[in-house]
């Protein structure tokens, strides 16, 4: 067992470093990766991204106290899941465009998690932003509720993949949307084929996550959002947004990520 990356993850979420991990216990690692570590895109707005590796996920996210986006969340749970003695599988799927109906013309640039247990295969997935399952989802169609929704997992009929995450929020959702496709039968076989992904969303003009600075997770009443003009918070249904400047951006950052523009270098003064 790689005991740096196991002891360091589990210190970072916040679970105690003795207990054995067993499926059931994975709702709740889940949970506390999405409350302490950030979905944030600082590496790509600064252009000081490095290639996915394991010493270099451990290095940006766990030893230095950075978050990340899919490809690297994701990427860690999934080497964190193997030392742990899981079945675990990673794949990349196309993410869905609620607004416009229709999917994200970049293409397969999300990376997510198939882990098998008892004959059975699950979605998990800690990097798709506020939209997270905080439970591992069977690919069989049922629904599991978690603080935060209702997800399901159902057979898609598409050119991007075999199967697709469904997704009602709570409080948020009055009805069923697509989350993203992804295919059960194309796998990553290792984590640095994922270059090609972060690539992608670093330089191409259509990523979302190259125009501006974001950071954000989950908290016990929902979710904080931030950028250098807005905060946006959810709590308990009701959602708050505040448009801010450059002082109140670094006073922000600093009060509920624990980082600071020095650290970071991506947003002028």
């Amino acid at each position: 067992m790689n005991e740096q990356l196991n002891d360091l993850f589990r210190s970072r979420v916040g679970y105690p470093a003795e207990n054995t991990l067993t499926f059931e216990d994975l709702p709740r690692i889940l949970e506390l990766a999405g409350r302490t570590i950030p979905f944030e895109n600082f590496s790509i707005m600064e252009r000081n991204t490095r290639s996915i590796t394991q010493q270099n996920l451990l290095d940006k996210i766990l030893v230095q106290g950075e978050g990340g986006l899919c490809y690297e969340l994701n990427s860690l749970l999934y080497l964190f899941l193997l030392e742990n003695g899981f079945n675990a599988v990673m794949t990349r799927g196309v993410v869905f465009n609620n607004e416009t109906q229709k999917f994200m013309p970049i293409g397969r640039t999300h990376a997510t998690i198939l882990l098998s247990y008892e004959e059975r295969t699950y979605l998990v997935d800690t990097g798709f932003g506020g939209n997270l399952p905080l439970t591992p989802v069977p690919l069989t169609g049922e629904t599991v509720q978690t603080s935060n929704g209702e997800f399901r997992i159902r057979k898609a009929n598409s050119e991007h993949g075999d199967y697709q995450l469904e997704i009602k929020l709570k409080h948020k959702d009055p009805d069923w949307k697509i989350g993203y496709v992804f295919n059960s039968r194309i796998l990553i076989s290792d984590v640095t084929e994922l270059d090609e992904l972060q690539q992608l969303i670093a330089e191409h003009e259509l990523s979302v996550f190259n125009k501006d600075p974001l950071i954000m997770k989950l908290t016990e009443a929902g979710s904080m959002t931030l950028t250098d003009h807005s905060f946006t918070t959810w709590a308990n249904g009701t959602m708050t947004k505040e448009e801010i400047g450059g002082s109140r951006y670094k006073e922000l950052l600093k009060q509920h990520f624990g980082r600071t523009l020095a650290e970071i270098k991506q947003v002028e003064e």
